[in-house]
């Protein structure tokens, strides 16, 4: 399914999801026959997590204007979701993982911040930054780079230091910090997460540290070592353990999932 396939599907989800019930609109707060595109989607849902007020105005404008400059951010953004409507097996598809994951909401308006940063409105992003702190519950500086088809399954508790690297298709469970030990000043003094890692929940991950493609960490782990590929670690001294046959082996990449 193509980019603009994708985005048509979804536009026409969320009309029928708001349909059966109506009860949503006034919920989020916009109705989906206004929405013609993407960009306005996206800042409408993203908006939705803020209270009422000039703010949630402020921002939504600022969200569609970002989105429909950085067809980038939105791209990754849709990447996200189709990763996320597959790992979270939601049975009302994108148009339901897009407005009830609360993890991706975390994603999208780290996707939001990270696109006024690299704009130069650095100010801006990390205001920002600030007011979907304070709603969700999760911390990730606008600095960050993240790659496509990543999932944060709950989101609440995310901590992500500014200059930490997640790659394409990483899983992070709620209460995760990618944070740096304070005494590396360098470029890199967060962790570096390749492509396809999964970290579980509560786990904490410090200094400019890489924990390998594929890799596990375990739920709780206190991880200041890197990690070999494909390796599994667990425990608050990330002890190496023996990936068994049979055990978790990774979610399937994005670009196998495609956009259903």
């Amino acid at each position: 399914m193509t980019a603009t396939e994708t985005s048509t599907r979804l536009i026409h989800d969320t009309a029928e999801l708001f349909a059966a019930e109506p009860a949503l609109s006034p919920l989020f707060g916009y109705d989906p026959s206004s929405v013609s595109d993407i960009p306005r989607l996206f800042a409408s849902v993203l908006s939705a997590c803020l209270p009422e007020g000039t703010a949630r105005q402020s921002v939504r404008k600022l969200a569609e204007e970002a989105f429909r400059d950085d067809t980038q951010a939105v791209d990754a953004a849709l990447t996200d979701l189709a990763a996320t409507t597959a790992r979270d097996i939601d049975p009302r598809g994108m148009a339901g993982a897009l407005h009830f994951a609360h993890g991706y909401h975390v994603l999208l308006a780290y996707r939001l911040t990270n696109a006024l940063w690299r704009r130069g409105r650095h100010s801006l992003s990390l205001a920002v930054k600030g007011q979907f702190t304070r709603a969700l519950g999760a911390d990730i500086m606008p600095q960050a780079r993240i790659g496509r088809g990543v999932w944060l399954d709950h989101g609440l508790g995310v901590v992500i230091g500014q200059t930490a690297v997640i790659e394409d298709d990483v899983s992070l469970w709620h209460g995760v910090t990618l944070g740096s030990t304070l005494a590396d000043r360098g470029e890199q003094r967060h962790p570096w997460l390749r492509r396809g890692a999964t970290i579980g929940a509560g786990a904490v991950i410090l200094g400019g540290i890489e924990i390998g493609a594929g890799a596990v960490v375990a739920a709780g782990a206190v991880v200041t070592r890197p990690v070999p590929p494909g390796g599994l670690v667990s425990g608050p001294r990330a002890e190496p353990r023996e990936r068994r046959p049979g055990g978790f082996q990774g979610f399937a990449p994005a670009d196998r999932i495609g956009r259903e």
